[in-house]
Order: C-alpha cells, then structure tokens, then sequence
C-alpha cells in the first residue's frame, strides 16, 4: 500500500459551466481533510483551482501552493495557503510539485491541465518517478481523452502496460482506493542511471 500524505491535483483555473465538477472539487478538498492528504496545487485562488483549495482549508486540512513569480504578479494567487512556494519558471513549478506529492490527481481543466498530466504521467513512463496518477473522470469529463488514449494503443504508439498507468475512477473513494494500490513498475531497461 502506497502511502498517500500529499497528493498534488491539477485542475483548470477557470470554473467551467457544469456544477457537477465544482461540487466533485468542494467534495474532493472534503475527503483530503477528512484523510489528513495535504493538497499539493498551483495555488490559485480562482477556478476549480481556488474551489478545492477553499474546501480543504475551510475543512481544516493543509495546503500546499507552488507558483511561478509571474504568475504570482497577477493577483490570482491564494494568500491564505498553509504553505506558499515560489519558483522562477513553469519547469521549476512541475518539479517541486512531483517532488512535494507521493501522488497527483488531475480534475477537469484545459490546456494546462492537460499538459501537467501528461508530462507526470511521461515522467513515470521514463522512470523518473514511481508515484500513482490519477484522473477522475467527471460526468465524462474525460470520455473522450480516455478513447484517444485507447486509439493510441491500437494505433501501436502507446503499450498497454503504458495505459493502465494512468488510473482512472468516476469516485474519488475509488481512485484513492486504486492509487493505495498501485504497483510501481520497472524501470526500463533502455534507460540508464544518469537520467534526469
């Protein structure tokens, strides 16, 4: 059993329109306190990001917010974090985030989002970390991203053990529950120990 005690979520800064996905945020940020999981995320204060931030905090449950200083000049950023950190660039960001978490989820978000999760997610593939990544699929959020992923591997450009790297759940109760259980894989063969 992987032990989760600091799980970084990505998430989109904007709200989005379908309430089904803020209140799986507000429930999410619940179940983080209730499990004494300090969130790892971008420390905003808007969009989904702000909401599952808010939830934690309210519950009394500790988070952690990793910005870039440009991003921070913008006034999105949350003030009433448990812990702030700055970095210099987006790259340093990633960084401290997989260094901070045992773990990451990623909710409903746009462009960003999906760029944060598939490049955790080419990092485990690499070796470069053993964590479990999860995606919680909300309402079918991410239907249609789940079906490309199968085209790629019938298309012969993504490996089935590659696939099921990527956990997926509608409950967050069961993704955590999959993410507990994750078995880390090999690192391949092809790779060497210099790495970075």
């Amino acid at each position: 059993m992987i032990n989760l005690e600091k799980i970084c979520v990505f998430c989109g800064s904007s709200e989005g329109n379908d309430l089904a996905i803020t209140d799986a945020a507000i429930k999410l940020g619940e179940i983080f306190a209730e499990r004494n999981i300090t969130l790892v995320y971008g420390a905003a204060k808007i969009g989904v990001m702000g909401i599952i931030a808010k939830s934690v905090l309210d519950n009394n449950g500790k988070v952690i917010g990793i910005i870039p200083n440009f991003l921070k000049k913008k006034e999105v950023v949350h003030l009433g974090l448990t812990e702030l950190i700055t970095t210099e660039n987006m790259h340093e960001r990633k960084m401290k985030m997989q260094e901070a978490s045992d773990g990451f989820i990623a909710l409903p978000g746009g462009m960003g989002t999906l760029e944060e999760l598939f490049e955790i997610i080419t990092w485990l593939q690499l070796g470069l970390h053993q964590k479990p990544i999860g995606l919680l699929n909300i309402n079918g959020f991410y239907n249609d991203l789940i079906k490309m992923l199968e085209t790629m591997v019938r298309k012969g450009f993504l490996s089935m053990d590659n696939y099921r790297l990527l956990l997926v759940d509608s409950n967050p109760h069961q993704l955590l529950k999959k993410m507990e259980e994750f078995k880390r894989p090999e690192v391949p063969k092809w790779l060497n120990s210099d790495r970075t």
